[in-house]
């Protein structure tokens, strides 16, 4: 009988939080969406970051739709290739990303990327308003691969769509909450929304994605949303992963000011 009391008034232990490798900090960065402005804050803001840290085998993570709706998707693109030379950088392919890819096999493609941000994307690579204006879709279509390096198309074909970090997993719009990680879809990973942010149950890993924006950091406890908005708001975030512990980085900037970086302690 005291044994059974005992077990009742023994502190409980706290459940165990998700963690990243021993040893690793991981930079996780939302969608960016040709904000540059942003995104070269928040390089600065992660290398100076990680430079006043104790050492660590630090490692980033891209989770797509780095171009569209913002100013300069080619200088994105062109400064994540650049960070590369001295870091590891990694980047997940959003659906933005399987747009731009799309629109140079026919011109429907086209048509439907020009609708959801690529226009701008188009512009980054060059041509003027003016110029853009003056094409109709066919033109357009016959002039994007001149426009746009076959290099850049390739290294964007390229991206991952699912990375692993210990208790956690990166993708870019979600997962198949009824699938196992290992047999997602594609189309799940760079598309899904509604059968993954309504999903409540526990997921294989906590899962760390962008494609859906929130005002805030959208910590759900199997899910963890990061897409604040860039374009839109001019809040671009990054999560901080070491150990068992979780904050952010955020980079803003509101209508077309200076950017100021936020540190924060928790994730919410």
């Amino acid at each position: 009988m005291f044994d059974r009391l005992r077990d009742i008034f023994r502190p409980r232990q706290a459940p165990k939080l998700p963690s990243v490798p021993r040893g690793t900090r991981y930079y996780v960065i939302g969608d960016i969406h040709g904000r540059l402005d942003l995104y070269t804050a928040m390089i600065g803001a992660i290398e100076e970051d990680d430079l006043s840290a104790a050492p660590a085998d630090t490692r980033i993570v891209l989770l797509g739709d780095l171009v569209d709706r913002g100013p300069d998707s080619a200088g994105v693109l062109a400064r994540t290739r650049l960070w590369q030379q001295s870091r590891s950088v990694r980047v997940l392919a959003g659906n933005h990303e399987e747009m731009f890819l799309a629109a140079f096999e026919k011109p429907e493609a086209l048509r439907h990327f020009l609708k959801h941000g690529g226009r701008e994307t188009v512009l980054s690579y060059g041509l003027s308003k003016k110029q853009f204006a003056s094409l109709d879709l066919d033109e357009l279509f016959a002039r994007l691969p001149s426009l746009v390096p076959k290099a850049d198309r390739d290294y964007i074909a390229a991206f991952e769509t699912m990375i692993r970090a210990g208790d956690y997993v990166f993708v870019h719009a979600g997962i198949d909450p009824s699938r196992p990680l290992g047999e997602q879809q594609r189309s799940d990973l760079l598309w899904i929304r509604e059968r993954f942010l309504n999903h409540e149950g526990p997921l294989e890993k906590v899962v760390v994605h962008g494609h859906t924006i929130f005002d805030r950091v959208m910590d759900c406890g199997n899910r963890i949303g990061i897409d604040t908005g860039a374009f839109r708001s001019g809040v671009l975030t990054a999560l901080v992963l070491e150990g068992d512990q979780r904050r952010t980085i955020q980079a803003c900037s509101s209508n077309g000011g200076p950017v100021e970086v936020f540190q924060g302690d928790r994730a919410r």
